[in-house]
């Protein structure tokens, strides 16, 4: 069994950390697997065209330096600390209405994609990759922070489209989807080294990024609270009360 992380962000957009810097930071802590999901905001809208003016997201003219950085990084990942790195992004539509605003992670990406068409059609060019669509915290994330509820007021009509809904994107769980027989995914949404205590995913598979995309898929994972920190008997006990039997 290992730990994994799935939602983690490094300078090329809005985190902290350098790339290598990001890789000893799990890797030092035992993680078999991370994925680097840097945002990709849209290219026409107001607000993506700030992120990009700004630095906080990825654009065509560096997405393939981004790439050639995280297979540089896979591999001493893998030399170093036996840790799968997987690429990915943060399809990031941001919209001054919450109910407007939508991410999405794509986990296992070969290429650009272009943030700008509907949630469908993202959706569809994530796969065609044959990389996972997730989508990042689809509700309330709890925190005073613009929230991303478009996902989750379409739910319905994306219930079959997502390979994975976050249950927990951080400290807290989200009870909505814990509860709405979604697959599932635990991730820290990690921008600085503070934020690694967070849900995380457990995988019994094996090391491979193949085999850990396919067990997300089948859901064959589990969850855990990773601290550093002492954790008190009674959010302890709230956290296992809140985790569905099995």
């Amino acid at each position: 069994m290992f730990l994994a992380d799935f939602h983690v962000h490094s300078n090329f957009s809005d985190g902290k950390l350098s790339i290598p810097e990001v890789i000893d930071l799990y890797g030092k802590r035992g993680f078999g697997a991370i994925a680097i999901t840097d945002h990709l905001c849209e290219e026409k809208s107001f607000l993506g065209k700030t992120a990009a003016y700004l630095g906080c997201t990825l654009v065509r003219k560096n997405f393939q330096k981004y790439l050639d950085v995280l297979e540089e990084e896979k591999e001493r990942a893998w030399k170093q600390y036996k840790m799968i790195v997987i690429p990915g992004v943060e399809i990031s539509k941001n919209s001054i209405l919450n109910h407007r605003s939508a991410h999405i992670l794509a986990l296992g990406v070969t290429n650009f994609v272009d943030a700008d068409p509907d949630i469908l059609p993202i959706i569809h060019s994530i796969k065609a990759q044959g990389a996972l669509a997730i989508a990042a915290h689809p509700v309330s994330t709890r925190k005073i922070e613009k929230q991303t509820l478009h996902l989750w007021d379409r739910r319905e009509e994306l219930r079959n489209e997502f390979d994975a809904w976050e249950v927990a994107s951080g400290p807290f769980l989200f009870d909505e989807v814990l509860h709405s027989k979604l697959p599932m995914i635990a991730s820290s949404d990690l921008h600085h080294p503070k934020q690694i205590h967070a849900w995380k995913t457990v995988l019994s598979c094996e090391k491979h990024p193949g085999a850990i995309l396919e067990a997300i898929k089948k859901q064959d994972i589990d969850f855990r609270f990773y601290s550093e920190e002492p954790v008190s008997s009674f959010n302890a006990m709230q956290i296992n009360n809140l985790l569905p039997d099995g």
